[in-house]
């Protein structure tokens, strides 16, 4: 069963959602290259389990306004698929979804232009909640945008540096993802007016998940075909981000040299090899444990939230998450 189904949500509601916030906007005709292309990538496919957390948070509370969670479910996918076109800028990656990414489509400063609008829309949109009590609305247009440009920021300083640490990388993979989807669920319980304990224990979860995410998303670059991944097999460490399987690898004393020697200059066979050594390593074993811990750590939470019957949707996610294809 699709995620959507196990969380009984329409994926045509939340997409035909995010779409009126580009269709409704007076200062963007329609007509555009930068409203198609908005549509272009709304519509080119996602799981959009983002906007599923804002909905999901909700049910924790007693009073839920469908109107805001909608907009807010909006905007939770507005600035991941805005992050997604810098990623794709900065990590030189070419394909998104199995199709050429924005970039290469439009071109680097047209692309980020696309950016650069989606994230100003959300700030735009969520203005309207200025109320004392509704301003943790701003955690995700404010709070979680500079979280997600600092993760970009330490990614981008540590290409083929393989003197990271590994606190060092996982600070990284909580500002550039987990740190989101736990403020989706937040923020769509306290929209629904849920207590402080709940919202905060929902945050700790998305926390956990997006980590055990970010972590799972790593093994798949060196296990998946280019095909199922929708970039080249192996991108990241040809980028030059060193993710944990490289920096677990980097402890065997007999790889670490080769791999080492990875630059942005080495030839594919050379890549292709240490890609090789480090599937063989058992570095994607160690990687994998550290993902189910963080999973098990979640499980933790939702035993904690089981008197209120939305945990099963959570018990939905954590399934998805730790169910994710090798």
């Amino acid at each position: 069963m699709k995620l959507e189904e196990s969380l009984n949500i329409s994926l045509n509601t939340v997409d035909r959602e995010i779409e009126n916030m580009v269709k409704y906007d007076r200062d963007v005709p329609r007509s555009s290259q930068l409203a198609k292309s908005i549509v272009e990538l709304i519509r080119s496919g996602g799981k959009r389990v983002r906007p599923l957390m804002v909905i999901v948070g909700s049910r924790f509370g007693p009073s839920p306004d469908p109107k805001k969670v909608w907009r807010l479910a909006a905007a939770a996918e507005f600035i991941h698929a805005a992050s997604l076109i810098h990623d794709d800028i900065i990590d030189d990656s070419t394909l998104r979804r199995g199709q050429k990414a924005m970039h290469i489509k439009l071109g680097v400063s047209s692309a980020l232009h696309v950016g650069n609008y989606m994230s100003a829309r959300v700030i735009e949109l969520i203005s309207v909640y200025s109320a004392e009590r509704e301003k943790f609305v701003y955690d995700l247009s404010s709070l979680a945008t500079t979280k997600l440009c600092l993760g970009e920021y330490q990614q981008l300083s540590h290409l083929f540096d393989y003197d990271v640490t590994i606190p060092e990388y996982l600070e990284k993979s909580k500002n550039k993802t987990a740190q989101l989807m736990a403020t989706c669920l937040q923020i769509g319980a306290k929209a629904a007016g849920a207590n402080e304990e709940t919202a905060q224990l929902l945050y700790t979860f998305g926390e956990k998940l997006g980590m055990s995410f970010q972590i799972r998303d790593d093994v798949l670059d060196f296990t998946q075909s280019s095909e199922k991944l929708g970039k080249p097999a192996g991108s990241d460490l040809r980028s030059g981000q060193v993710t944990l399987p490289v920096l677990y690898a980097l402890q065997n004393k007999d790889l670490a040299p080769s791999i080492r020697a990875i630059t942005a200059d080495s030839p594919s066979a050379e890549v292709d090899a240490v890609v090789a050594a480090i599937q063989a390593s058992g570095a994607l074993e160690q990687t994998e444990e550290l993902s189910r811990r963080y999973l098990g750590e979640a499980q933790d939470i939702i035993d904690q939230l089981s008197p209120y019957p939305a945990h099963r949707d959570l018990q939905a996610l954590l399934d998805y998450f730790g169910g994710r294809e090798k």
